[in-house]
């Protein structure tokens, strides 16, 4: 055989081995990406140092920490987008609502607004363009922020990196794609003005209220709202429903509230988003990982003062629980949650929640722990407890009457006392959240 026959065997061997190789590698796992991934996360983001020694320090340290406190992170950033780029989709009862990019883009963001334009969409809700802005964005509880802490969030948010993006249009059907609809809603509900502090309450007391009623627009996922979307006045903390989970209570109630909660349960919970009583699921997740986690201590403490303040909301009547739900459900609960919440329900604190006088499974409406048990759920990552806690779903498990009898089971056992679930309701939540094909995924729990 000639040199250039044995050659081209050589080759076809080395390409053949190569070949060979690839498959291997492939077949090891995922390749690589083919760009650099960043390591910038939102947390690290938020937290980035701004020096003593920068121009304007003290105030763009203001604004840092405002912007914290009122969870900007949370809502303007989508999936695989940049920090404040915006463009979630907000699921409102009336349709898509897409978030702003509030970066320092001069063409896309806010980098060209003035500090009047700012303050008009914060304290009216009113854009740069003299637009009405749809009450998804928060401005009738950002109506209460000071004009200085407008001032120091506007001057951090023009140091943010620009991002050319401009968010979808919003879904929403006529005439509600009409801006100039917004007037008829706030000439209903809203009315602009500033905090006004109890002068008989202490200065924690009156910190906690600033927040809680202010920035940090508690009462805009934590209370009912009406057949025109405007949460109500007089049940303000009650508890409300979004985007297919329950926020609970947040009065005195001791069944459905923070009755039962102390000053340091509260604290607890908003520093590490977990405590001996609960834990931070659903987009409170996100909060705790975007905003209170990274608060000061004192203001976590300002807004545990405040909440104990408040009046319990009052106890819904007591319904009488089918006894076979309840054997039912029983027998469910033992070979489905036990292994994690222990048979007595005491569940393993910080870790595995105790269900027992827990308030999210006593809410009149079992929506949040329909969806936990159909979708499963994911305690967020802090700085204090780094691991995330996960729970898998069970859609694909259990069908809508287990579902329904577990949950009557787990709402009426070891003190706990709640209406009793229907299957129906199960039924809308699965085909709501999309599980009606059962689908396995990570968090699937024990399938083979």
């Amino acid at each position: 055989m000639g040199r250039a026959p044995r050659l081209r065997l050589a080759l076809l061997g080395l390409a053949g081995v190569l070949t060979a190789l690839a498959g291997l590698a492939a077949s090891q796992g995922p390749a690589l990406p083919a760009h650099p991934v960043s390591t910038t996360t939102p947390t690290s983001f938020l937290l980035q140092p701004i020096a003593n020694t920068t121009p304007n320090a003290a105030q763009l340290q203001r604004g840092q920490a405002l912007t914290i406190t009122g969870d900007c992170m949370s809502c303007h950033i989508r999936d695989g987008g940049q920090p404040f780029a915006g463009g979630l989709g907000l699921n409102t009862p009336f349709g898509v609502i897409y978030t702003a990019n509030i970066t320092s883009d001069r063409t896309t963001g806010i980098g060209d607004w003035t500090s009047d334009q700012f303050y008009n969409a914060m304290h009216n809700g009113i854009g740069a363009q003299g637009e009405n802005l749809y009450p998804a964005f928060p401005y009738p509880w950002f109506t209460r922020a000071s004009r200085a802490d407008d001032d120091a969030i506007l001057a951090y948010l023009k140091t943010t990196p620009a991002v050319s993006y401009r968010p979808p249009a919003n879904r929403l059907p006529f005439p509600l794609n009409i801006r100039f609809m917004v007037k008829g809603w706030n000439l209903l509900f809203f009315r602009p003005h500033d905090f006004q502090a109890d002068p008989g309450q202490s200065a924690d007391w009156n910190r906690g209220a600033y927040l809680v009623t202010g920035l940090g627009h508690c009462g805009a996922c934590h209370s009912p709202l009406n057949f025109f979307g405007a949460a109500s006045v007089d049940r303000a903390l009650h508890g409300g429903t979004l985007d297919n989970w329950v926020a609970p209570d947040l009065t005195g109630n001791a069944r459905t509230g923070l009755g039962g909660w102390s000053l340091g349960d509260i604290t607890e919970f908003l520093q590490t988003g977990r405590n001996f009583r609960a834990g931070a699921g659903g987009d409170m997740g996100e909060v705790v990982s975007y905003s209170t986690s990274l608060m000061n201590d004192r203001d976590r403490q300002a807004i545990a003062v405040y909440l104990k303040s408040l009046a319990a909301s009052p106890d819904a009547a007591a319904q009488s629980v089918d006894t076979g739900a309840m054997q039912r459900g029983e027998a469910i609960y033992s070979d489905a949650c036990s292994s994690c919440h222990l048979e007595n329900g005491f569940g393993q604190p910080r870790y595995f929640p105790p269900l027992s006088h827990d308030a999210m499974l006593q809410q009149a409406d079992p929506t949040g722990l329909e969806h936990l048990i159909l979708a499963g759920g994911r305690v967020g990552p802090t700085a204090t407890r780094p691991s995330p806690l996960t729970m898998p779903s069970f859609a694909w498990k259990l069908t809508d009457d287990e579902i329904a009898d577990v949950s009557t089971y787990i709402r009426n056992s070891w003190g706990n006392q709640a209406a009793p679930v229907p299957a129906s309701k199960v039924r809308d939540m699965r085909r709501r959240l999309g599980l009606r094909t059962i689908h396995y995924t990570e968090n699937s729990g024990d399938h083979e």
